[in-house]
């Protein structure tokens, strides 16, 4: 069990900006932007190379709820990134996918 588990859960504490039947999204306790959510599923999914065919509709969804958060968050005007971290060297540490929702300022490119 991850800790994403226990938040979707609520057996640990967390922000939470959204939830429906699908997913939660919660503040990271590390951010990285002035505003820096977390998209997750509830349903656990190690990383992005275990998602199956089965799982199209529930990541379709996560890309139709991030707008909606961005908007609340007042940062989808001025723009905002998601991302995606698979495995550890791209920087994943929680094994459940999580979609990072940035914004608040302006980002630069390359990250890392």
């Amino acid at each position: 069990m991850t800790i994403f588990t226990k938040i979707i859960n609520k057996e640990i504490p967390a922000t939470i900006v959204y939830e429906d039947e699908h997913c939660l999204a919660f503040r990271d306790i590390h951010p990285q932007a002035p505003v820096h959510v977390l998209l997750i599923p509830k349903k656990a999914i190690p990383t992005l190379n275990d998602v199956s065919p089965a799982d199209q509709l529930l990541l379709g969804h996560m890309l139709l709820v991030a707008p909606r958060i961005a908007s609340q968050e007042g940062i989808a005007a001025d723009g905002y990134r998601l991302v995606f971290n698979t495995n550890r060297d791209a920087g994943q540490t929680v094994a459940h996918i999580h979609l990072h929702i940035l914004g608040g300022r302006a980002l630069g490119w390359p990250p890392g």
